[in-house]
């Protein structure tokens, strides 16, 4: 079934808590979406463009099926009440629909005074109890998108202990407070793990994490991780990249605003300048981190973000591996009933094990 480009809305725009009054067009339809591509560039190089974008024939029927959405692209965006009600849902299905795949136990702790939910796999062998993963959770700052699904099956699939970070959420507390929770229980764990027998990773906010986390471990001075993973990730606050223009985090469903030239969710930038190092890991000096997995997909919203920062580890010498899945929109992988999340997971794993076994 073709589906149309429509503009969609930022990755990190700010979800709103009071509902506008305001005249909402009407959702598109199939007797008014387009049915050929139109394209008109102005003189500052904005596009106004329309596309007919048929599903890639080689993608899973589960993938497929996926694509096919009904979410209307009038909007306006949900309230962040009823978005962190939602992923607490989500996330209840995650752990339910990857537990049965990954079986685990999955306990509830603190680490250096932070929440953690500790996964440990039934699969867990002995030569894997002194290696432990520190999972970053998506979720735009502000809500818990993701830690059952990023964690259960990284487990599973490494066979290796995850410690999921459930860091300081925005708008209560913006940045730092997230970098600053994962780096107090990365220095806690370095008390009973070799830093090179640790992963960091994370999956949107919490690959966005990871990089702002990595920068910070080398200002303080603190030993590196083995590896990094950082699956679909921002490069920077500052300005807008291109797939960010064009992808919702659902692909091409859903509502999109025009990127309006301010910087990306204040709520989590809070007072820190949009350029800050730490914040927007592109204008880091990266030289020195260890080896990263990037992933990300064809209509991912933060494609762009992943890519530049892929790249930008690529020049200060850093052994950075970029994966791309075909069509596929924003953390697909969070979906345990589809073949493209198992592959995916399975990239991710081996990876990290690789890098640990070194």
């Amino acid at each position: 079934m073709p589906v149309k480009l429509r503009s969609i809305v930022l990755f990190f725009l700010p979800i709103a808590t009071v509902l506008v009054a305001q005249s909402i067009p009407q959702a598109t339809s199939a007797s008014t979406a387009a049915t050929r591509d139109t394209s008109y560039i102005d003189a500052q190089g904005t596009a106004y463009v329309t596309r007919v974008v048929p599903a890639p024939p080689d993608l899973s029927p589960e993938a497929r099926k996926s694509l096919i959405r009904t979410t209307p692209d009038q909007g306006p965006p949900e309230s962040l009440e009823h978005r962190r009600t939602q992923m607490e849902l989500s996330g209840a299905r995650q752990n339910a629909a990857w537990s049965k795949l990954c079986p685990n136990t999955i306990a509830e702790s603190t680490i250096a005074g932070v929440p953690v939910r500790i996964v440990t796999p039934s699969s867990l062998s002995e030569s894997n109890r002194h290696k432990v993963l520190i999972n970053l959770h998506g979720g735009s700052f502000n809500a818990d998108s993701g830690s059952f699904g990023e964690s259960i099956p990284i487990a599973g699939y490494t066979g290796i202990k995850v410690v999921a970070v459930l860091y300081r959420l925005a708008p209560e507390h913006p940045f730092p407070a997230a970098v600053d929770d994962a780096v107090a229980v990365y220095r806690e764990l370095l008390k009973s793990y070799k830093p090179n027998h640790i992963v960091i990773y994370g999956t949107s906010a919490g690959a966005v994490l990871t990089a702002e986390v990595a920068v910070k471990l080398k200002e303080l001075g603190l030993p590196m991780p083995a590896a990094l993973g950082i699956f679909s990730t921002l490069d920077r606050f500052d300005a807008v990249d291109d797939s960010q223009a064009i992808y919702t985090l659902q692909g091409f469903a859903g509502h999109l605003d025009p990127p309006d030239g301010g910087i990306h969710d204040p709520y989590y930038v809070g007072s820190t300048d949009p350029k800050d190092p730490v914040l927007s890991p592109i204008y880091a000096d990266l030289h020195g981190l260890p080896p990263t997995l990037f992933v990300t997909s064809g209509r991912d919203a933060l494609l762009s973000g992943t890519a530049n920062l892929h790249r930008a580890y690529l020049r200060a010498g850093v052994d950075a591996r970029l994966v791309l899945f075909d069509a596929l929109p924003h953390a697909f992988w969070y979906d345990a009933s589809l073949p493209e999340s198992i592959e995916a997971s399975h990239i991710m794993a081996d990876f990290m094990v690789r890098q640990l076994a070194k």
